[in-house]
């Protein structure tokens, strides 16, 4: 073998080498510092929601300065959780006490198959399992109950990412600019401008989506909670915090917290459960045919199966978190996809269109060129990649299957070659 061809073949190797080093480290680096990549993540949905709002009180007051505005937004987020806050954690709490001061009656109740509880757990055979099994829930109470130091641990690093999150969004908001503009001066004008068009539509995109699923997951826990205390269910406040909470979850959470409510309803009374179900099933078909189409129509379009899919995939790569960023990551996606396809042809809108200007493409394939001139309007043109140039003696311009006049292929269209002597 020459010594040309050694070396090349080393030279390939060794790059072929490097780059599954530098892939495994990266993926080594990815996996240690994954929880901060987590709040990462999530500080960086949460900068791109609220940099429209800091944006535009940036253009309307042009003495408010980029910290000023920034400041003023997250203040007005901080009122409006500690409104949040003071509205629902303070009967939480209550319930909360009053459910520890029930918990040993309950339990009475429960073994003496007394009360609407006890009822439902002699219904249902609960008592005869836990007798049958008392040894496998003693053991599953002690593992509860000692991990007491992980318990601490788990609220300290929870407090941790809050505080880390928020710092995060705001340096994300307060720099937003800078960052954009020079990541946008590594490219060409052209396909700068291509970027910052693609990249405000998924703003765009993460915005609707956050706050409609927020102001969706608010009707729905105050709805549920106002039915339940009509209705003298204890521990609506629990109760309807959680239905609002798993109602963030796209397409599954309103169906597992109405399960919860409902069984917390029948446990009350048959007609509390069944007041129940009705409730939720009309606010389904409410929710999702007015609330969701008229808070999502203008920002994340996707289909019902395409949803699913993203569902389940971010679920298994991510668990809740991905289940909760799934839809406006597809939302993401679909938005750059359209953008290729309208970059090369524009199928996609309604009305096709061609090149950076966006003129219709039927007119585009209509008008006439020059010969000589190269006809190709994409992939998917009409007679695309066909050079116009000199065509062969007798060769009709229109020959084929549908051309008018004579073809190629007519005899009375062959005439007899002259001889050069």
């Amino acid at each position: 073998m020459p010594t040309s061809d050694v070396r090349l073949t080393a030279r390939r190797a060794t790059v072929v080498v490097a780059v599954v080093l530098a892939a495994a480290l990266l993926l080594y680096l990815v996996v240690q510092t994954r929880q901060v990549l987590t709040w990462i993540i999530i500080a960086a949905f949460f900068a791109v929601a609220l940099h429209p709002a800091v944006s535009w009180i940036e253009r309307r007051l042009s003495w408010c300065r980029r910290w000023l505005a920034t400041l003023l937004v997250y203040l007005v987020v901080f009122a409006a959780l500690a409104g949040l806050v003071a509205v629902f954690v303070t009967p939480l709490i209550r319930e909360g006490g009053q459910l520890a001061d029930q918990a040993p009656r309950l339990i009475d109740d429960i073994r003496a198959g007394r009360g609407p509880v006890g009822h439902l757990a002699a219904r249902t055979h609960v008592l005869d399992y836990l007798q049958s099994h008392a040894d496998t829930v003693r053991g599953y109470a002690s593992r509860l109950s000692t991990p007491a130091v992980g318990f601490i641990t788990g609220a300290a690093t929870t407090l941790a990412g809050i505080i880390t999150i928020f710092v995060l969004s705001f340096l994300m908001v307060l720099e937003a600019p800078k960052i954009i503009d020079g990541f946008l001066a590594l490219f060409r004008p052209r396909t700068a401008e291509r970027i910052r068009r693609v990249g405000g539509d998924c703003a765009k995109t993460i915005t609707g989506y956050i706050t409609g699923n927020l102001l969706i997951s608010l009707i729905c826990g105050v709805l549920t909670y106002a039915v339940l205390k009509i209705m003298g269910v204890p521990f609506a406040g629990l109760i309807a915090l959680f239905v609002g909470l798993v109602d963030l979850i796209p397409l599954v959470g309103a169906t597992l917290g109405a399960v919860v409510a409902v069984v917390a309803g029948l446990t009350h009374s048959v007609t509390a459960g069944i007041v129940l179900i009705v409730f939720f099933v009309v606010y389904q078909q409410l929710e999702n045919h007015l609330l969701q189409p008229l808070i999502f129509s203008r920002t994340v379009q996707l289909n019902a199966l395409t949803v699913l899919i993203a569902i389940l995939v971010a679920v298994e790569l991510a668990g809740i978190l991905g289940a909760l960023l799934a839809i406006p990551v597809a939302g993401m996606i679909q938005i750059i996809a359209r953008d290729i396809w309208d970059e090369r042809r524009g199928e996609f809108k309604a009305e096709p269109t061609v090149g950076v200007d966006e003129r219709p493409a039927r007119s585009a394939d209509a008008e006439p060129r020059p010969a000589g001139v190269d006809v190709d309007s994409g992939p998917h043109a009409v007679g695309a990649g066909v050079k116009a140039g000199p065509r062969p003696v007798g060769a009709d311009a229109d020959a084929g299957p549908r051309g008018p006049g004579v073809g190629v292929d007519d005899p009375a269209a062959v005439r007899p070659r002259r001889e050069e002597g």
